[in-house]
């Protein structure tokens, strides 16, 4: 009897979805305990509202899109996800590199995404305007082209709802406290919903 009740549960397991979220140190939880960071707060969401979901988060804090390029095959056949969103890009405009490498970074990303059957959401990102406008508004920019041209999901901004608010980022200026990630967690959360069907 136990063995049949067993066997009965295996579907359900079987039947489990993945989001996998490929990103730097905003999706790491960077500075924070693990389970503070919108990721793991998503991951509480979708068991309470889309049962059947869960998350893997293979985020790295320093991370690039060329490592993310160079990570997202692995990444893929391990965990085998509907639904990939790829938050990555702010460490390359930080950094100041080649545009066009970084939206061929993130279009490979997408690629290999779409071609393991995944669903995409591409979060973007916006860097200080001291990087000259050109630079700013080309970076911002690749996001847009790379969702329209490949036709997957786009939040243009991830830290938009707490873009102005000091209070909401650590001492370095750049990484959210734990209080702002619920924000960025719901901020996210509609684009992605729709993604889960």
């Amino acid at each position: 009897m136990t063995v049949l009740l067993l066997l009965a549960a295996l579907p359900a397991f079987a039947a489990e979805r993945t989001v996998l979220v490929m990103g730097d140190s905003l999706s790491a939880a960077y500075g924070l305990a693990p389970e503070q960071g919108w990721v793991a707060l998503l991951a509480e969401r979708l068991r309470a509202e889309s049962p059947g979901w869960k998350v893997a988060n293979a985020s790295i804090s320093g991370e690039t899109t060329a490592g993310g390029a160079s990570r997202i095959a692995g990444e893929l056949k391990r965990h085998q996800p509907e639904v990939v969103v790829i938050e990555l890009g702010a460490n390359d405009g930080l950094r100041g590199l080649d545009l066009a490498q970084t939206r061929a970074n993130l279009e490979r990303m997408v690629e290999a995404a779409k071609a393991a059957g995944a669903r995409v959401l591409l979060l973007g990102m916006r860097i200080p305007p001291n990087y000259g406008p050109d630079y700013t508004r080309g970076f911002e920019r690749n996001y847009q082209a790379l969702a329209e041209e490949h036709e997957v999901a786009l939040l243009p901004f991830l830290l938009e709802p707490i873009a102005m608010d000091r209070e909401a980022f650590q001492a370095d200026n750049l990484h959210p406290v734990a209080d702002a990630q619920p924000t960025l967690r719901d901020h996210v959360w509609p684009a992605l919903r729709p993604l889960l069907d």
